[in-house]
């Protein structure tokens, strides 16, 4: 809820997310979870392209594309009643399914060495590699949490 409540203050209040972006793109991350009310919001500026800082009374023009992900099926949630079907079609533009890690082994060594130099520069080290058996371990793991659970490892 927390996040929902930054979201919402950072991005349909005061000057923040659609303002900043406007005429570029937003990444909304865990749409699913987001509250109906906040989808009702979102969906106003997806189709107004306006919106009223927070003690504001005059609309803010904003034009922004929008890329959300999401880890529960949304088709569900509409069906459930937990995410709205207007904001499902309007978001569901163009789906892009990215398998779960487990599915794409082959891609474990370029992520870790990805992973490797981001950490090097963010951390100030000079780390080379993986050993061999480090990156069989990987391989042979499961990872229920994708990317999120490499990047902690």
């Amino acid at each position: 809820m927390r996040e929902e409540h930054l979201l919402e203050q950072k991005g349909l209040g005061k000057r923040g997310l659609f303002e900043e972006a406007n005429k570029g793109t937003i990444f909304l991350d865990e749409i699913g979870v987001m509250s109906l009310n906040l989808q009702a919001k979102l969906l106003r500026v997806l189709q107004e392209k306006e919106i009223v800082k927070v003690g504001g009374s005059s609309p803010i023009n904003v034009d922004v594309r929008i890329i959300s992900a999401t880890n529960i099926d949304l088709k569900n949630a509409v069906k459930e009643g937990r995410f709205r079907e207007d904001l499902y079609y309007r978001l569901y533009v163009i789906p892009i399914f990215i398998p779960p890690l487990r599915e794409r082994k082959e891609d474990m060594p370029l992520l870790v060495n990805t992973l490797i130099r981001k950490y090097n520069q963010d951390f100030g080290r000079n780390i080379r590699g993986i050993l061999p058996e480090a990156l069989n371990l990987l391989l042979d793991y499961h990872w229920p949490g994708n990317v999120r659970e490499l990047e902690n490892v």
